[in-house]
């Protein structure tokens, strides 16, 4: 009987779907990399390395880290970040606390439900966590992560590879900022490598592509940036089953926990990316993402255009409906969607100060006059 099939047949009455899937993928786990699965009843051609599962999940241990290692991204950080790179915390401790600044990165990898009968998919979390998130409204204590969606193909010729098919970049996740994104690993040339991360100064926002850094509510700009080298990459577990002591994953002083809980590819982001061109990133929440963007421009005048607020806003929500969920990275396509996201910019805080103006009763600004002009005839 063909291994497939027999895998993904109907499950027993009352087990578990989720603990179904994971006993499909700690069958594969136990192989080494190398080893091909035949069919029921035949051993793998090469000897098990290990069957531990300490997280209870249902991948092995060292599948676990050799996926962790295998697709680890690059990170890039900002060379003055009032953090300095991620953190280590202390094994054991049921609160979050530091042991180093050391740039420690943390993993987590369980396994997927697929809908194809040849092929097992596992999600794995990276998770940069910092001392502090010291940009605009910050605070103690900054967990951030980037994911990716893997599979392994069974197949009976072949060994058991594992290939990234979506990679997701948290930024301001779940707040009113939220540009979190999504892409297909084809699209960043990280099919079988960790994707390029950029991680904005201050605040850790994850970005997929250098130029949707400028994108974020919290003014972040990904300047002046270096390549961190992980001290080492630590396996979290799971919830209820931590591993390497890392039981400061329930704590409440942090919002971890939710972090691992759930997919972040869920069916409605990944039809939504799968409708866009090849060369395209999508916003994980569909929405108008410029005034976003137009936002950041102004935290740093936030005073200034505090009076006339109602005329700001306005210009803001203009400009904004002419964005869809996607934005280019093939690197033609990329300079004409920044440029136009630049017309509309510009067009909004012109629109913007226009307002401000006439609620302050000021005259026309030649300088000003003179921008407005330009901005028009560019358009």
């Amino acid at each position: 009987m063909n291994l497939a099939l027999s895998l993904f047949g109907d499950r027993p009455r009352g087990i578990n779907k989720r603990r179904c899937v994971a006993h499909i993928l700690l069958l594969a786990s136990f192989l080494v990399p190398g080893a091909v699965l035949k069919s029921v009843g035949e051993e793998p051609q090469h000897p098990v390395l290990s069957q531990v599962d300490s997280d209870n999940d249902g991948i092995s241990d060292d599948v676990e880290q050799a996926l962790l290692a295998q697709f680890v991204p690059t990170f890039l950080i900002g060379q003055d970040d009032c953090s300095n790179v991620p953190a280590e915390f202390r094994a054991g401790s049921t609160n979050p606390e530091v042991q180093s600044e050391n740039g420690t990165i943390y993993g987590q990898v369980f396994p997927i439900k697929t809908a194809s009968p040849n092929s097992l998919a596992a999600e794995i979390h990276y998770y940069h966590l910092w001392r502090v998130d010291c940009g605009g409204h910050g605070h103690p204590l900054d967990t951030e992560h980037v994911s990716v969606l893997v599979r392994g193909s069974i197949s009976n010729s072949s060994p058991l590879k594992w290939k990234a098919v979506y990679w997701y970049a948290a930024a301001h996740e779940n707040t009113v900022c939220d540009v979190s994104q999504i892409a297909r690993a084809s699209t960043l040339h990280a099919e079988d490598k960790g994707a390029n991360i950029w991680i904005s100064p201050g605040k850790h926002a994850s970005y997929l592509n250098e130029a949707m850094c400028q994108k974020g509510c919290g003014a972040d700009r990904c300047e002046r940036m270096r390549l961190l080298v992980p001290e080492r990459i630590i396996n979290l577990g799971e919830l209820g089953h931590p591993m390497n002591s890392s039981v400061f994953i329930s704590s409440d002083a942090w919002p971890l926990a939710s972090k691992m809980e759930g997919t972040n590819f869920p069916p409605a982001a990944l039809a939504r990316l799968d409708e866009l061109p090849d060369s395209d990133i999508a916003w994980f929440n569909p929405g108008r993402h410029p005034s976003q963007g137009i936002i950041a421009i102004s935290s740093t005048t936030e005073q200034g255009i505090a009076v006339g607020g109602h005329g700001a806003t306005a210009g803001i929500s203009s400009a904004a409906g002419s964005t869809g969920d996607a934005i280019a990275v093939a690197e033609g396509a990329s300079g004409n969607a920044l440029q136009k996201s630049s017309r509309h910019t510009l067009h909004a805080l012109a629109s913007s100060a226009r307002h401000v103006g006439k609620a302050l009763h000021l005259g026309k600004s030649p300088e000003r006059s003179k921008y407005v002009h330009q901005e028009s005839s560019e358009k």
